[in-house]
């Protein structure tokens, strides 16, 4: 897991330093550019398809959110009732997330900075990470799978960037230049040869695409 951990400590960096107001201002209702109210629309209607793969009510369920960032799936999912473990590897994040949740959900929710494969958050009826595996090539994403998987009774739903020839272009791109200043280079994935990598159990969702975001959800049931 030298990969994982390689990306894991650059994804940390980039939103720690670099990208946490730029996060903070496209995770709020706070006027943006029009490129990026297109990624604020995607991130949306994909956070509504990944919703929609849970119960209405999860009143007594405990749920993962793994890379709840500021917030936005971890409100909705205690709107349903849920117990929610909201983990990030960004403590500013976290941060912002724990300002924002409303005090009426205090109670639903445990906070922490930190590994989303991490057992001493415990085991859960359902995890969803959304946009947080985007950064993994598919050894890594299927090694997380199968260790959140051993401590979930439901299903995983998660997203990845899907193999575009716009976001393969990209990913050649972020290859050939240096990146020192730069975002973490989001992978593509084709479908098929993801399956390969964790075994049975791998189903589509729905791909969304607005814009500069494309993300494809997917759901993991071993």
């Amino acid at each position: 897991m030298s990969d994982y951990s390689t990306t894991r400590a650059r994804v940390e960096d980039y939103f720690d330093r670099s990208a946490t107001k730029v996060w903070e201002r496209l995770c709020s209702d706070a006027p943006v550019s029009r490129i990026r109210q297109t990624v604020r629309a995607g991130r949306d209607a994909m956070r509504a398809t990944m919703l929609a793969q849970l119960p209405a009510d999860l009143t007594g369920a405990r749920v993962l959110d793994a890379g709840c960032g500021t917030g936005l799936m971890t409100a909705e999912l205690a709107a349903r009732g849920a117990q929610v473990v909201a983990v990030d590897i960004s403590p500013q994040l976290i941060a912002i997330a724990q300002d924002r949740l409303e005090p009426r959900f205090a109670d639903q929710v445990t906070f922490a900075a930190g590994d989303m494969t991490d057992e001493g958050l415990g085991s859960f009826d359902h995890v969803i990470a959304m946009d947080s595996l985007i950064y993994y090539n598919g050894t890594d994403i299927a090694a997380i799978l199968h260790q959140l998987a051993r401590r979930t009774r439901g299903g995983i739903v998660f997203t990845v960037a899907p193999r575009t020839p716009f976001l393969m272009t990209f990913f050649t791109l972020g290859k050939v230049f240096p990146r020192a200043d730069r975002s973490p280079i989001m992978i593509p994935h084709a479908f098929d040869a993801l399956a390969k990598s964790t075994g049975p159990g791998l189903a589509r969702v729905g791909r969304i695409s607005s814009g500069f975001y494309i993300s494809e959800c997917l759901e993991y049931r071993p």
